[in-house]
């Protein structure tokens, strides 16, 4: 007997990123509620199901959709603002003056035009941390993407609250008016530690553990930042959050670039995952974190494209490119940063930055979000080892297809979801918007 499903997908090659990594060619998916039902050889999973819809791809690559553990996606709005400057003087002196002023209309049409390049680039599910959050999370349930999401909270006045104590009761507000949203998900993400003070970060695990959210901080990301940390409290960033209680399995740490061995022991034994950045590290010379080190550790690492302002993209494909160039160059090793582990951070190394279990990968039981490439582009030619040209060759701008939860949001330039060309428009205004802020 068959079995029934919404939608049988067929396509000449699948890459599952399951516990063995299997890659099918001439494969086939059955979906139904949302999750995969199964996955094999094509003739195998057509003959075993009944669908209600075939979605033959023909000469596509299929593959989990990739998660983007660390971004602000609002920020689109400030793509190219300010560029080739230091992480503390773009902040202060170009970041920080316009975002006082921010709206809740900026922060949503920022952040659908966010969640649009990543469903043109592959991305399914991403790890956010900005202001007035609850306009970012509307633009997601707008797009249909996956988020894990935070409120920024520092220990001054933002546009979002007063003060920190009205910090942290926006984030009880928005966890108990998301929760139930299957897409959407809350975590408590106190900004950096520059930012905040020792009481306040406690506040914020407090909160975490009483909610039993994750803890997202950016962390360990410049030498400046440590210096700062050690005159401020006495202590590197790392142990200083340690000692704090901060660095638990909830956590998520975002960059981890300024780090000692000692402290990657912290990292490892603490069990937090680590949102790796490569590009913004990069642009802004942050430094270039130790992940070869720290997945020796065994600590779980994701990819994040961190804002646009700071990359300036949002494309998960170049972003492993660039992780497995930086840190072949670095380690003066063309062993260090393989195909295969690079492709594991930026799905199921994802998911562990996101404690999203069941995301980046293709398996029964798990929820059915995937991309699909075009391997008729020329630079997808000859292909001799499908994951090789997921991190070497692909750009991005192969994808022909990106879906969540069963559900096409992107396919062959159309956003079905929301209407991009009148998202167009509006960041003509957002831009001028931006320029009188500046005083441009």
């Amino acid at each position: 007997m068959t079995r029934p499903c919404d939608i049988l997908i067929q396509a000449a090659c699948i890459v599952t990123q399951d516990a063995m990594r299997t890659v099918i060619e001439d494969g086939a998916l059955a979906i139904a509620d949302g999750m995969v039902l199964a996955v094999g050889p094509r003739e195998a999973v057509t003959a075993a199901h009944a669908p209600a819809r075939v979605l033959d791809l023909g000469n596509a690559l299929v593959m989990p959709g990739l998660v983007n553990a660390h971004t602000h996606a609002a920020m689109t709005f400030l793509r190219g603002v300010a560029d080739d400057l230091p992480l503390m003087d773009w902040l202060t002196q170009h970041i920080f003056p316009v975002e006082k002023h921010l709206t809740p209309d900026i922060v949503e049409a920022g952040a659908l035009l966010g969640c649009a390049e990543m469903l043109r680039t592959g991305t399914t599910a991403f790890n956010d941390m900005y202001l007035i959050q609850d306009a970012t999370y509307r633009a997601v349930d707008a797009a249909g993407l996956r988020c894990l999401g935070g409120e920024g909270i520092f220990g001054f006045p933002s546009p979002a609250y007063p003060d920190a104590d009205a910090g942290l009761a926006l984030v009880r507000r928005l966890h108990e008016t998301w929760r139930h949203n299957p897409r959407i998900r809350q975590c408590v993400t106190p900004h950096a530690v520059y930012t905040t003070s020792p009481e306040l970060l406690q506040r914020c695990q407090a909160l975490a553990e009483e909610l039993d959210l994750p803890l997202h901080i950016h962390l360990a990301e410049t030498t400046t930042e440590t210096a700062q940390c050690q005159q401020m409290f006495g202590k590197r960033p790392v142990p200083y959050c340690h000692d704090l209680g901060l660095l638990t399995p909830r956590a998520t740490v975002a960059h981890a670039v300024d780090l000692t061995d000692d402290e990657i022991g912290l990292l490892a034994s603490s069990g937090v995952a680590v949102a790796h950045n490569p590009e913004s590290n990069m642009k802004l010379a942050s430094g270039a974190a130790p992940v070869p080190q720290m997945l020796a550790r065994g600590i779980a690492v994701g990819i994040g494209t961190d804002g646009a302002a700071s990359n300036n993209s949002l494309n998960m494909f170049t972003e492993m490119t660039s992780c497995a160039m930086l840190h072949k160059l670095r380690c003066m090793d063309p062993t260090c940063a393989p195909a295969q582990s690079v492709l594991d951070m930026a799905t199921l190394g994802g998911a562990a930055a996101l404690h999203w279990p069941g995301l980046g990968q293709l398996a029964p039981g798990c929820p059915a979000d995937l991309t699909a490439l075009d391997l008729s582009a020329p630079n997808m030619q000859p292909m001799y080892n499908p994951v090789s040209h997921l991190v070497y060759a692909a750009t991005g701008h192969e994808v022909r297809l990106t879906m969540v939860a069963g559900e096409v949001l992107y396919q062959d330039g159309r956003f079905t979801r929301f209407d991009y060309p009148a998202l167009v428009a509006q960041m003509r205004d957002v831009r001028r918007w931006v320029l009188d802020k500046l005083g441009r």
